[in-house]
């Protein structure tokens, strides 16, 4: 079944549906996890800096109200432990604000550039925008691909390749594609792109470093985030991302599929 045959939910069906999937709601996301991310995004840590440089000072405390307002954390500081949340009426402001900059995209025919760090869960959400912008006369990039650097695993070194699956870059190591938080692989994508004279995107649509660089590099920057990723979240409070939504980034992928339906919806791609 296509997308365009799902049916379209309305905003409290799609915010059950998040909720009972656990996308948003109560997430399995821990708060320990959560509470020690905050901690080492406080630190200035390079990992939970995702490429960006942020400007102001982001200590623990204010990586903690922004999460508890722009995600909908748990706002008890004494809750250390077990489940956190996401508000679902977050995640759909954010997607309908998501929606609206994809909408923009296809009404100027701009270049759009898509990446996850999340291809097991996140790909078919981008597959479905890229199908979609390009049916609109959109430019989806595919630059540096096949460049590859090596990344230190608990299993040592490893080699990883960014790979284009339907114009969506992920990072691929033999046969599998792999989850990364690193801002390195958008790095090189973007020096291409500059070596090369251009197209320079319009449009970046990712998650993770590859967000985090693009918006750095001061590149209009759409995407997803956990409640455990906060430095996404303190880019767009600064200005460097222009949307975050807030949502578990990794659940089974069929999961996403009204969350898909109602943002192409919204962003008038598909009827």
């Amino acid at each position: 079944m296509s997308l365009a045959d799902h049916p379209v939910p309305t905003r409290d069906e799609l915010r059950a549906h998040l909720v009972r999937t656990l996308i948003a709601g109560v997430v399995a996301t821990p708060r320990q996890g959560n509470l020690l991310h905050y901690r080492r995004m406080a630190a200035r840590k390079p990992y939970y800096l995702f490429g960006l440089e942020l400007e102001q000072e982001w200590g623990f405390d204010q990586i903690f109200a922004l999460m508890a307002e722009k995600c909908g954390i748990n706002p008890d500081p004494a809750h250390l432990y077990g489940d956190d949340t996401i508000d679902p009426d977050r995640t759909i402001d954010a997607l309908e604000a998501m929606a609206g900059r994809l909408a923009r995209a296809a009404e100027r025919r701009e270049t759009v550039l898509l990446a996850t760090g999340h291809p097991g869960g996140l790909l078919p959400v981008y597959l479905a925008v890229g199908r979609a912008l390009r049916a609109r006369g959109c430019r989806v990039l595919t630059p540096a691909s096949g460049w590859a650097y090596e990344v230190e695993t608990p299993r040592g070194a490893e080699r990883r390749v960014i790979r284009y699956i339907e114009g969506v870059a992920a990072l691929s190591g033999g046969a599998a594609l792999h989850h990364t938080h690193d801002a390195e692989p958008m790095r090189a994508i973007l020096r291409e792109v500059s070596a090369d004279g251009g197209p320079w995107p319009d449009l970046v649509m990712a998650d993770h470093g590859w967000a985090g660089a693009a918006g750095q590099a001061g590149i209009d920057t759409v995407g997803f985030a956990d409640c455990n990723d906060p430095a996404l979240f303190a880019g767009e409070a600064e200005g460097k991302v222009h949307t975050v939504v807030p949502l578990d980034d990794n659940v089974l992928p069929d999961h996403y599929t009204p969350l898909t339906v109602y943002l192409l919806t919204h962003s008038s791609l598909i009827d």
